[in-house]
């Protein structure tokens, strides 16, 4: 090494805050003699220190959030995103980086036939291919599959195809499992007799998504029954496309199905079409559920002497939204009766077109149905109304009890005194682990609305897929306009979320997040409480993951906010168990009537602050007091 490269390697040293005292162990904001000063950690390291004022090191939780990529990779995968070839390393790219990836089915195929009873016990990640066709009698059972895992991704193709009296149990089947996608395919087609029975399936599920396509069709007498289907499950899709089409005599019972959900989607789209006395059955379906939307295309339509029962469908929901197009449609002595539809205690919203138009005989009737209904070219003859009422709900004033937002979960400003028993919510984070991207590489990296193929195909998301639609939320989310008075951006990389809060507040600036979380959903007493800046009126930065293969935050600029730290304690032994930090909306005048807060706490828009707290891994930044 000349004199002139020792120089500038040492000045590129001091200039970067790089410490190698001898150190072994890694302390926030230095760089050990053991570490690679140009791993994405370090550089992250010397752009905190450049960019935020006050001699701070980046805080342990915002520093785990870094790129775990060595150097050599970080270059390697930078050149792949130039080149747009990230696709051909997805694996690779994946692991090293640690993002979030839907595993690969073709390397856990099950495709072979069987002719014994096969119980499939704690499974998971399976391609079933063929399995189970032609089998005559016998039953398969799959219980605890794919329970508790971080992606539980299955996929069920030409299963028990042309089967006589096969029946497949699924029981416990993706429960407690976080983003979990399953595909059934021409499952059952062509079967007669047996049965299939989904028992707690996709139970508690966060970001639950079921396919079945052409499932059942031209089944003669099969049974299928769906119990607590997606129960207390959180923001997935079902979709259910050429069900039970040109069947006979099979009956569907879907029991407990969506009932306590967060914002669930269903999709039924020819759905027991042209089918010879079918008997379907929804009972208590999206009961008690949060923003559940259900769409019904050509349900039954062409069909012969079917029977359609709707128990307590979205009973006690709130808001929600059902559509029935050509529901029934040119049928022959159909039957279907809607039994406490729509009790929803906030207003949703319901559009039925084409509702038994042209059918033959057959009757309609609604009993004690709910509120808001739009009925577009129903045919009138037939149909019987019995107690309808509307009881929409006014955002006016008082206390509603809104059973589904968890308590706690926003709160009044006055909660926060020293001495406050209240209970806290479930503030754990519950989306797959990921870290950031080097701006090296997420700057290469297409995001945008008129972009998601190109983004779908670097990582590998099919059409239609679980994948695809997670993308395609949360670039939707990012582009949504903001609402006014809020700054937003979406930030992949540790330097641009520093960046747009240096933007928003200057380089006097801290974040903050809750320190662990211990007494979630459980009760707490509030202990010390300090007042950022005094406990004045202030801007912040708050920041919120997104589900997206990458770490992803939805950065907001909110003004008219005050921002506190509290320790938490323990109400029986009064020790210290947490220290929050909680986040105060003083202006909420355009907020919408329906948000969750005004649900749970009663009032509405601009009535009343709003408070809740940081739960783990999100963040919020303010200036230094």
């Amino acid at each position: 090494m000349n004199i002139i490269e020792a120089a500038i390697f040492l000045c590129f040293f001091s200039s970067s805050n790089v410490h190698f005292a001898g150190a072994t162990k890694q302390t926030a904001g230095n760089i050990t003699a053991s570490e690679n000063p140009f791993t994405p950690k370090a550089s992250l390291i010397r752009y905190w220190n450049k960019r935020i004022n006050g001699g701070s090191p980046p805080p342990s939780f915002f520093l785990s959030k870094a790129s775990p990529l060595t150097t050599v990779d970080s270059t390697r995968f930078s050149s792949l995103a130039s080149r747009h070839a990230l696709d051909t390393r997805l694996f690779d790219f994946c692991t090293a980086a640690k993002l979030f990836c839907f595993p690969e089915l073709a390397a856990h195929s099950v495709a072979e036939k069987h002719g014994d009873d096969v119980g499939f016990s704690v499974y998971t990640d399976k391609n079933f291919t063929n399995y189970g066709s032609d089998r005559l009698a016998g039953a398969d059972t799959f219980k605890n599959y794919s329970g508790g895992d971080n992606i539980g991704v299955d996929s069920f193709r030409r299963y028990s195809r042309d089967s006589a009296g096969h029946d497949d149990r699924f029981s416990n089947y993706a429960g407690e499992v976080n983003v979990a996608d399953q595909s059934f395919t021409t499952y059952a087609t062509g079967s007669t007799g047996g049965s299939g029975d989904f028992t707690s399936y996709h139970q508690n599920a966060n970001q639950p998504n079921g396919r079945f396509t052409s499932y059942s069709d031209e089944a003669n007498g099969r049974s299928q029954s769906f119990a607590a289907y997606s129960e207390n499950a959180n923001s997935g899709a079902q979709t259910f496309t050429s069900y039970g089409k040109n069947g006979n005599g099979a009956p569907n019972g879907f029991s407990g199905y969506g009932s306590g959900s967060n914002v669930v989607k269903s999709g039924f789209s020819g759905y027991g079409e042209t089918a010879n006395g079918g008997n379907d059955t929804f009972a208590s379906y999206g009961g008690g559920g949060n923003l559940p939307t259900n769409d019904f295309k050509k349900y039954g339509e062409g069909g012969n002497g079917d029977v359609f029962g709707f128990n307590s469908y979205r009973d006690q929901s709130n808001i929600g939204a059902d559509s029935f197009s050509s529901y029934a449609k040119d049928s022959h002595n159909e039957k279907v009766n809607f039994v406490n539809y729509g009790k929803s205690f906030n207003l949703g919203s319901d559009d039925f077109t084409g509702y038994g138009q042209g059918k033959d005989a057959g009757n309609v009737s609604f009993k004690t149905y709910g509120q808001g209904p739009s009925f577009k070219a129903y045919d009138k003859d037939g149909v019987v109304f019995a107690r309808y009422f509307n009881n929409a709900s006014s955002s006016g004033g008082g206390k509603k009890v809104n059973k589904w937002i968890e308590p706690g979960k926003f709160f009044r400003e006055s909660m926060l005194k020293e001495g406050t028993f209240m209970q806290m919510p479930d503030i754990r984070d519950k989306m797959p682990e990921r870290t950031f991207l080097p701006r090296t590489i997420v700057s290469k990296l297409s995001f945008s609305s008129g972009e998601t193929g190109e983004v779908r195909r670097i990582f590998a998301a099919g059409e239609n897929s679980s994948m695809a639609g997670i993308i395609s939320s949360a670039i939707s989310e990012c582009e949504r306009p903001p609402s006014p008075g809020e700054t937003k951006r979406c930030v992949g990389s540790a330097e641009d979320m520093i960046d747009f809060a240096t933007s928003m507040l200057g380089h006097d600036i801290v974040v903050r997040t809750t320190e662990n979380v211990v007494g979630s959903k459980k009760k707490i007493l509030i202990g010390k409480v300090r007042g950022i800046n005094g406990g004045d009126l202030t801007r912040a930065v708050s920041c919120h993951q997104s589900l997206y293969p990458y770490l992803l935050y939805y950065c907001h600029s909110v003004p008219k906010v005050r921002v506190y730290e509290a320790d938490l304690l323990d109400p029986k032994s009064l020790e210290k168990i947490n220290h929050g930090v909680a986040i105060c909306h003083i202006d909420t005048s355009a907020w919408s009537a329906s948000h969750g807060a005004f649900l749970a706490l009663g009032f509405g828009p601009g009535r009343i602050e709003v408070c809740h707290w940081i739960f783990e891994n999100d963040m919020t930044w303010t200036t230094l007091d």
